[in-house]
């Protein structure tokens, strides 16, 4: 959970969602692409960073 998240999940309870928090948010940045945690030495990271993926 990150301030980020916790202003997305506020700014979508106002347009009208009802089971949304902080947690719910950040997993829709994860899969949005917005936040990568990805390890430092994870191939999946790498090849991101490189543009390869």
């Amino acid at each position: 959970v990150t301030p980020a998240s916790t202003a997305l999940a506020k700014d979508l309870k106002r347009e009208g969602l009802r089971f949304v928090g902080p947690t719910t948010a950040y997993a829709l940045m994860q899969a949005c692409g917005l936040v990568d945690d990805h390890l430092a030495d994870c191939h999946v990271r790498a090849r991101r960073e490189s543009g390869a993926g």
